[in-house]
């Protein structure tokens, strides 16, 4: 092994960039050529605009004096930074976390544009359905302010827009109180000259990379008011593409008008709805309700069933549908002025013969068409662009949600109601293992309705969570908590315990009824002779087992900068051809899982997957779902063979070491041959699959 050289992970996230070229790579690789890059000298992929626009053709456009295009100030630089990739990573934080060991939800505290870039390698096209509530641009709700001009670290410094760990500081809150607050926010107000140009910048940026997290049936909801509803549209038609619109929700958020307002008592928000590749989406019908169901009656007896009569009449006039009909009373009758039977006379004979024209009762009516409820084309119902509050629910509703799970405290302001989550997630049409992004989670409603989603369906669907730790009032912070975070993954807890104690209720007593066994609130089975019937604990032990493993956890991550340090030394006072195997350049403070984490994000493996650790010879090994990923990242331990031999055992798919486990390079040379042997892995194999930090 000679000429062995293992690899040290890039800590860098997926940049938009790569993701552009390796699209195009597929569907045009000739476009696609190798250069060498000036800064490291390896050879990488890039775009040869030349064929390209010979690919294109007369479509090719370039420098256009006039094209069709949503432009603002700042737009090209919010791109770029979409496309910029970033060396921060995602720590994890067991202590906040909820069953960290089993359960698949992720909450993230940190900048949502960061948070978007740390999850695009693990979570490319993984997500189902994405809900956003981005702040509504009225001229007093605070915005991300994201700087296009200079360093984001130097603009952050300077003007104050990052706390002690670095993460930059954005809130609602309008902090009239002249504390810190005020001075450390970015308020976008209308006397700003970039009143809308800010705001765009910052939701499109943060599109472009949600759209690659998307599976390609996958769907987008955003909530948003009239301030911004028409720019909203025209970025999500760039980035979606316009063909992709499926709908503008209309949410009826107030039950009851404001007599102050100055023109119009406003009663509704709205909701964007995208589809990555709507020749792909199905969406999710409503089920039918009573109401719907008592229009489908049978008054002739149909043995079919219920049916209800549609008019047989069309506007669009075609003269082999322009016939008259005698009816059974003897009546003739033809279509009424200016229109034409929907049917041809053949048509109308045939389904006569089968009875399902309609006469009225009296045989003297217009005809009309039976519509069987057996026969309904789709299932359930069609939704409609309209959500009403009292389907959905309203402000106040979602006020009174958190309010209720907080003790009567109301720790936060403008929530969405559950219910209208719920409403977003049937027509998501979610599989049993989806998975829900919300990088604007706010009170965290998004996870309260997906368990509560969960809970009633029996799926298994996923969320990830993101919110900045914006601090709140001073009045809420008197209530016990400092930022909006810290009320979100507190309303998870909450929500989930109560929704886990309602269905292991609902579950028991279903069960005992279902045996004929259910007593009050007693939960016993007697046989004939008195005896307790054992069988009632075991339907009742199966109950309680489905309530159980309901996933109402989450584990907590934080946004940090990276795990490595700069590492700064005289050449003269190291052999450089040692330089890795000697300088432990990771960061004092950073923890295994720390470590673990970061690895996974680099490696695009998923932060929800199960893992386990075990001991060997003092050293922690961590085997993340069955042997995707095994690590050693013991601190000043060395490698032994046991551990080569205990990591082999379990058939690894990559394996991670720390640099400083290893004594030596001829120690680390040593421990890959005997991975080679035990793993019969080649060289090439080794390199591909072991790293080092």
């Amino acid at each position: 092994m000679q000429n062995l050289e293992l690899k040290h992970l890039n800590q860098a996230s997926i940049s938009q960039t790569e993701l552009t070229i390796d699209a195009l790579s597929r569907i045009a690789p000739s476009c696609i050529t190798e250069v060498k890059d000036s800064k490291t000298g390896s050879i990488k992929h890039a775009v040869d605009f030349h064929v390209l626009r010979q690919l294109l053709g007369d479509s090719a456009v370039e420098d256009a004096a006039e094209a069709y295009q949503f432009n603002w100030v700042g737009k090209q630089e919010a791109r770029r930074e979409a496309a910029k990739s970033i060396t921060k990573t995602l720590r994890p934080v067991p202590e906040d976390s909820v069953d960290w060991d089993n359960t698949q939800n992720i909450y993230i505290e940190g900048d949502n544009l960061e948070a978007l870039k740390l999850l695009q390698k693990s979570y490319l096209g993984k997500v189902k359905m994405i809900y956003i509530d981005p702040p509504y641009n009225t001229g007093n709700d605070f915005v991300y302010h994201d700087d296009f001009k200079q360093s984001q670290s130097k603009y952050d410094e300077a003007a104050g827009n990052v706390d002690e760990e670095g993460n930059r500081l954005v809130s609602r809150n309008k902090g009239g109180n002249g504390s810190d607050l005020e001075d450390a926010f970015k308020k976008n107000t209308d006397s700003n000259g970039r009143f809308h140009s800010d705001w765009c910048s910052m939701i499109y940026s943060r599109l472009m990379i949600a759209r690659s997290l998307l599976t390609e049936d996958g769907v987008i909801f955003i909530s948003i008011d009239d301030n911004e509803v028409e720019n909203l549209r025209k970025i999500c038609d760039e980035v979606f593409g316009e063909a992709n619109f499926i709908a503008t929700l209309v949410w009826e958020r107030a039950y009851s008008p404001k007599n102050d307002a100055k023109y119009i008592s406003n009663s509704h928000d709205y909701i964007l709805m995208f589809a990555k590749q709507i020749d792909l989406f199905t969406i999710g019908r409503l089920e039918r309700t009573a109401e719907a169901n008592a229009r489908y009656k049978n008054p002739d007896n149909d043995p079919r069933g219920d049916w209800k009569p549609s008019d047989m009449s069309v506007k669009t006039y075609n003269k082999a549908c322009d016939y008259a009909i005698t009816t059974p009373s003897g009546k003739v009758v033809e279509p009424p002025a200016g229109r034409c039977w929907s049917l041809s006379a053949n048509a109308f004979a045939e389904r006569l013969r089968d009875n399902r024209i309609w006469f009225g009762p009296d045989g003297n009516s217009v005809p009309s068409i039976k519509r069987f409820l057996s026969e309904l084309q789709f299932d359930g119902m069609a939704p409609t662009s309209i959500l009403f509050y009292k389907e959905v629910g309203h402000s106040q509703e979602g006020a009174k949600e958190v309010t209720a799970l907080f003790g009567d405290k109301g720790v936060f302001d403008g929530p969405k109601p559950v219910r209208l989550m719920e409403r977003l997630i049937t027509l998501a049409n979610l599989h049993n293992d989806s998975i829900v992004l919300d990088f604007f989670s706010g009170s965290a409603t998004t996870a309260h309705a997906l368990m509560k989603a969960n809970a009633e369906s029996g799926k298994s669907c996923k969320f990830i969570l993101v919110q900045l730790p914006e601090e709140i009032s001073d009045t809420k912070k008197d209530q016990g908590y400092k930022n909006i975070c810290e009320i979100g993954k507190e309303r998870i807890r909450r929500a989930g315990a109560k929704i886990k104690a309602e269905l292991e209720k609902n579950e028991v007593e279903d069960t005992n009824k279902e045996k004929g066994l259910f007593d009050g609130n007693e939960n016993k089975i007697e046989n004939e002779n008195g005896n307790k019937n054992e069988s009632g604990n075991e339907e009742t032990s199966a109950a309680l087992a489905k309530a159980t493993s309901l996933d109402t956890g989450f584990r907590v991550f934080r946004i940090d900068s990276g795990n490595m340090k700069d590492v700064e030394q005289s050449p003269s006072d190291v052999d450089q051809m040692k330089l890795d195997f000697f300088l432990d350049n990771v960061k004092d403070d950073r923890t295994e899982l720390d470590l673990l984490f970061g690895c996974m994000l680099n490696w695009g493996v998923q932060l929800s997957l199960p893992m386990s650790m075990e001991t060997v010879d003092g050293c922690n090994i961590y085997t993340v779902n069955e042997g995707d990923l095994v690590a050693c990242l013991t601190k000043d331990l060395p490698v032994t063979e046991n551990i080569v031999r205990a990591i082999a055992e379990k058939s690894p798919l990559r394996v991670l070491f720390r640099d400083g486990s290893f004594a030596s390079d001829a120690a680390k040379i040593n421990i890959f041959e005997q991975f080679k042997q035990l793993m019969d892995w080649s060289d090439d194999e080794i390199i591909k699959n072991v790293r080092v930090l």
